[in-house]
Order: structure tokens, then sequence, then C-alpha cells
């Protein structure tokens, strides 16, 4: 999954659930989890995601909802392998950039 921000310093909690296409709370509960998370918070409270933070999410959804890890097993994976996971994730992002660059040339045929 690739995520689709505008280029800014900080995003909204909401911003980044709707990327994401989940609820905020979610994004919450993987803050809490995940000591790679950490948003900046306003005076008021509010969180502030910057452009690592939205990676290391990525990362999680990618582990959790795409490859259908558990909490503890991303965690430990994360933990171990980031560098690996990050490399690999990389890689099939690009892959499925060029998958749907193929797919909308064939439509277009």
């Amino acid at each position: 999954m690739h995520v689709n921000l505008p280029d800014k310093l900080y995003y909204t909690i909401g911003e980044v659930a709707n990327a994401f296409g989940v609820n905020t709370s979610l994004i919450r509960f993987w803050e809490k989890e995940f000591k790679e998370i950490r948003p900046k918070k306003n005076a008021k409270g509010d969180r502030r995601f910057s452009k690592s933070d939205i990676e290391t999410l990525e990362l999680i959804y990618h582990l959790v909802k795409e490859r259908g890890f558990t909490l503890d097993g991303a965690r430990t994976h994360l933990k171990e392998h980031r560098s690996q996971t990050l490399n690999n994730y990389e890689i099939i992002r690009k892959l499925e950039g060029v998958k749907a660059a193929l797919l909308q040339i064939k439509d277009q045929l």
C-alpha cells in the first residue's frame, strides 16, 4: 500500500487515518503498541505525525494488514529485521507501481 499524502512537514491523525483507510483509534492503538511511532503533540494534545512516522506506519500496516503478522510478531520483526524489511517493502512498493502502470497501459490498448 502506498499512502498518498500532500507534501508537508506534519500530518494530523485524521489525515493519516484517511490515507491508510483505517479509523483514528487504530492509529492511536498502534502508537501505544509500537514505540517507534512518536508523533509530536501540540498544547491541546493533538498529534502531528512526521514523514518518518508515516514510513513506520506504512511498514507496520504492511506487516499486520497485508502479511498477517500479529502485533507481537510485527514488533519483534521490526526490532530484529527493520532494515531488511524496509528494503523489501520498498521493492514491493515499486513493483506494485510498475504493475499498476502496466495494467493502465493494457486497459488503454
